[in-house]
């Protein structure tokens, strides 16, 4: 693994992680750590993000993830990494789905 290869990351996050900030306290930390992808509620209560960058800026997110906003309560976070598909230019909020 070198310092430049680039990885994606798909993630759940289960909790209290609804109409508390979440999604944009994910693009916020997306964008500082130069990551593309998106991030969206799902209809089950989580919340689903799918982020592509380093390996080094992706564990950034995931620890903000774990941590998410001061009103969220994280339970659980469940993630894979793969193979960067380069799909994503900035990173968005996405509709539920």
């Amino acid at each position: 693994m070198t310092e430049t290869e680039q990885f994606r990351m798909h993630a759940f996050i289960s909790g209290r992680v609804q109409g508390v900030g979440f999604r944009f306290f994910t693009m916020q930390a997306a964008q500082d750590h130069n990551l593309n992808g998106w991030v969206r509620n799902r209809w089950d209560g989580r919340v689903e993000v799918m982020a592509e960058g380093t390996h080094e800026n992706l564990n950034r997110l995931l620890m903000a993830l774990r941590r998410g906003p001061i009103s969220a309560d994280v339970q659980k976070v469940d993630y894979e990494f793969k193979d960067d598909q380069q799909e994503f230019r900035g990173f968005r909020v996405l509709s539920t789905g």
